[in-house]
Order: C-alpha cells, then sequence, then structure tokens
C-alpha cells in the first residue's frame, strides 16, 4: 500500500514517458504528408507536427491509422499535467491566489490540448499558450520564492520557446521551421515537468 502511494505521486512522470513512447509509436503508423511534401510517405520528424498524428487522414489523403493512438497519447499526457500542476501547487505554492491560478489556469491550457486537431486548431493554440503561459509564470514565481533557480529559469526558457513556437507558426516565412521548434518545446518542457516532479516528491519524503 505505502509503495502505490509512492508510486503515485510520480503519476506525472509516468505518463510523460507513457506518452512518448506512444507518440514515437504512433509516428510509425503514419501514412505520409507533411506542409514540406504533401506526397511524402511516413512521418517527417522536420516536416510534421505533432497534431498530424491526430487526422483522421494522413495530409497525403491516406487513413492514417495513427490517429486513435495519437488522441490516446494526447489524453495520457494531459491527464498527467492536470495532476501535476495540482501536485506543483500543493508542493511549492503558500499563497491561496497563486495556488488557484496555477490550477486553473494549468488545467485550461491542457484541457484545450486535445482540441488542437480540430477544426478549432488556431483558437485552441491561442488558448494553450496564453493560458501555458500564465501557469508558467505562477511557477517561476514559486521556484524563485523556493530557491530554486535552476529550475525557475528553464521555466523562463519554456516561456521563450512558447513564443517562439507561436512566432514561427504564424509567420509564412518561418513555419518551415515550425515543427523542429515544436518538439524542442515538447523536450524542453516536459523535461522540466519531470524534473519538478521529481524534485517535490523528493522535498516531501517522510
Amino acid at each position: 500500500m505505502i509503495y502505490l502511494k509512492g508510486l503515485l505521486k510520480f503519476l506525472p512522470t509516468i505518463g510523460i514517458l507513457l506518452f512518448i513512447g506512444i507518440y514515437i509509436y504512433a509516428s510509425k503508423l503514419y501514412p505520409g504528408g507533411s506542409q514540406a511534401d504533401l506526397n511524402a510517405v511516413g512521418f517527417d520528424w522536420s516536416n510534421n507536427y505533432w497534431c498530424n498524428l491526430m487526422l483522421e487522414n494522413g495530409l497525403n489523403g491516406v487513413k492514417n491509422k495513427a490517429q486513435p493512438i495519437a488522441i490516446t497519447g494526447i489524453i495520457i499526457l494531459c491527464s498527467s499535467m492536470i495532476i501535476f500542476f495540482f501536485q506543483f501547487a500543493n508542493h511549492f505554492e503558500k499563497h491561496r491566489m497563486w495556488k488557484m491560478i496555477i490550477k486553473i489556469s494549468g488545467t485550461l491550457a491542457i484541457s484545450s490540448a486535445p482540441f488542437i486537431f480540430s477544426e478549432y486548431h488556431d483558437i485552441m493554440t491561442s488558448v494553450l499558450s496564453i493560458s501555458g503561459t500564465v501557469v508558467i509564470i505562477g511557477m517561476i514565481r514559486a521556484l524563485y520564492n523556493n530557491q530554486l533557480p535552476f529550475m525557475m529559469v528553464m521555466g523562463i526558457c519554456c516561456i521563450l520557446i512558447i513564443g517562439l513556437n507561436n512566432f514561427f507558426y504564424y509567420n509564412e516565412n518561418l513555419i518551415q521551421y515550425g515543427p523542429i521548434v515544436q518538439k524542442g518545446a515538447f523536450i524542453l518542457i516536459l523535461s522540466w515537468t519531470i524534473g519538478l516532479n521529481l524534485i517535490s516528491n523528493r522535498k516531501n519524503v517522510p
């Protein structure tokens, strides 16, 4: 029972690792087509976005077998991140208002993520970016108060790469680099999340 309780504390990390595995597996099932070449075969790590895996058909028009797997992956990731935001707020933030800001903005940001593959892609991307920036600002504040400078700097880098990701996505001259920036954002933010999950649990070991 004690072992299970301890394991539950690391659900965000477990969920992120599962997501990464699912992401890689889904990419192998993607039929093809990217922003660089609509007739390409397979998933192009340099030119395909994560949301391409969640389309009903590949950009080349072929039925996308990766869709249900990719959607499962994003649901696991979102669930894991919501748990993480609540854990983080409870462990690191003492101010009641900021604790609520982290929980609410974090949940709002992550809840919009599954809809980025729908017809509301651009709206949901904006909601995700704005809410994500708010929650990260709240987290940076908490990390500063808890004297965790390295994790605070990583949080600032997360904000910068979110902004960079949007800048590239909405700039016709730079959109070709968008998929690479998106993957960089994934790596940085998920690494930061895992690090904080480990730190918060180590901090609360009796």
